[in-house]
């Protein structure tokens, strides 16, 4: 890799924002209105939600194998003396939310202390209502304030995680070139609805004024893309330093509520979760290295089958290394927390993952099929994240890959995402992508 310019991987935090009293507006409760003191009644403390062990994981508190070895179910076995602020992230109480929701918005939409008029949306701390959301055009769908509200918390998420890695990086802002956005909401008015820039709001909140932006999307696979495009634009000498930031989808909160409650579970789909990676010239010590030359795509040719579509995310990608399945140390799927999965029928996707790439490398000849259970312990991860679509797809284990590179325990990293095409209802086809990450 010697004699070309290369982007490294230097830095990453992810944030949850606990809000528990936005979960009624989320897309699922928010249809279901006659369950909501049902739902209510089983919303957790900001305690318990620190206190998470899958929380504590996610910002930076515990090792993602340490959910491996504790008790389940997991709310059941909080973590002693557990800390809001983490070694990468940190749990925002929804106090502060609220005010920094206030503080991003600049069109007046947030009116804390105040009484909801007709049409706008109450904000609660518990039982009593202490501001309202307004909407921006009465005949405007896309600035009705449920959207509006969508909007703005992703952005304020995003500010959040990206505020946290400049000072835990101790970043210049000004040495910042560009910033790329690469959540899920898709904001516009009514003529563009996906017009974007989230990216710009968030940098421009943050203090980037030295920054371009704009947002990629693909569903949950765009993280993993935002990573690829800003390692080949640093490569390319076109940008220095680049952030990939990306803020939480409120219309998720409470997505899995009806399996909860069916369970007798509290609702874990509280929390909006924020991220912000920062990319930029390699030196050979600054982090591992993104190899751009082996990015698992995945072509209009390989269909729906699930082998073609893992040939073409792990396979190629391992073959244009010269590697193979075990020599990637760590692989990153789609670690959606299965304690909101299983409930609602959707199973451990984490595990169903593991399954199968282990089945790839009995295919290639590179791993026994009896061995097959134990693949995920040896190369992969328990799920962790919350459901929050683009943020569990490989993401989260960037923060616990960075020490564990800067500490010399692995030397290889792949992240693998897939997208949900069909949602948009334009073709039936999935999208994906890898890439892989060096030493």
């Amino acid at each position: 890799m010697t004699g070309r310019r290369r982007a490294a991987v230097t830095g990453a935090s992810f944030v949850l924002e606990h809000v528990p009293d936005l979960v009624r507006y989320g897309s699922k409760p928010s249809r279901e209105p006659g369950r909501l003191e049902e739902l209510t009644g089983a919303l957790r403390t900001f305690e318990d939600a620190v206190a998470y062990p899958p929380d504590q994981v996610f910002i930076g508190n515990l090792p993602p194998e340490d959910l491996w070895e504790r008790p389940r179910t997991w709310w059941q076995h909080p973590v002693s003396g557990a800390r809001p602020t983490g070694v990468t992230g940190e749990v925002m109480p929804q106090g502060d939310f609220y005010r920094l929701l206030e503080e991003v918005d600049q069109f007046d939409l947030v009116r804390m202390g105040g009484t909801p008029k007709p049409g706008e949306l109450a904000l609660h701390q518990g039982r009593d209502v202490i501001g309202a959301f307004g909407g921006d055009h009465a005949a405007d769908e896309s600035l009705a304030p449920g959207v509006l509200l969508e909007n703005l918390a992703a952005k304020a998420s995003g500010v959040h995680a990206l505020r946290h890695l400049l000072t835990h990086t101790g970043t210049d802002l000004g040495s910042i070139t560009h910033a790329i956005g690469c959540g899920e909401e898709a904001v516009g008015d009514r003529y563009q609805r996906g017009g974007g820039n989230v990216a710009k709001a968030i940098a421009e909140h943050a203090g980037l004024t030295g920054a371009g932006a704009f947002d990629v999307k693909s569903f949950c696979a765009a993280p993993v893309h935002a990573l690829v495009v800003a390692a080949a634009l640093i490569e390319s000498g076109v940008e220095e330093r680049v952030v990939v930031v990306a803020g939480g989808s409120l219309a998720k909160l409470g997505m899995k509520f009806e399996g909860a409650l069916a369970k007798g579970f509290p609702i874990i789909e509280d929390v909006l979760a924020g991220m912000a990676v920062l990319l930029e010239v390699a030196d050979g010590s600054n982090g591992p290295v993104v190899r751009t030359e082996a990015i698992g795509r995945m072509p209009v040719g390989a269909g729906g089958a699930p082998q073609a579509q893992l040939e073409a995310l792990v396979g190629s990608p391992l073959d244009a290394l010269g590697l193979g399945v075990t020599d990637i140390d760590t692989y990153a799927t789609e670690i959606h927390n299965p304690e909101i999965t299983e409930p609602q029928g959707g199973g451990d996707v984490a595990d169903r993952n593991y399954r199968m790439l282990a089945g790839l490398g009995v295919v290639r000849g590179e791993w026994d099929r009896s061995d097959i259970p134990s693949f995920a312990r040896a190369h992969g991860l328990p799920g962790f994240s919350p459901t929050q679509g683009h943020i569990a797809s490989a993401v989260p284990w960037l923060p616990h890959a960075l020490g564990r590179f800067e500490r010399g325990q692995i030397r290889r990293t792949m992240l693998i995402a897939k997208g949900s095409l069909f949602l948009g209802r334009l073709t039936h086809l999935w999208d994906g992508v890898s890439v892989t990450l060096e030493s």
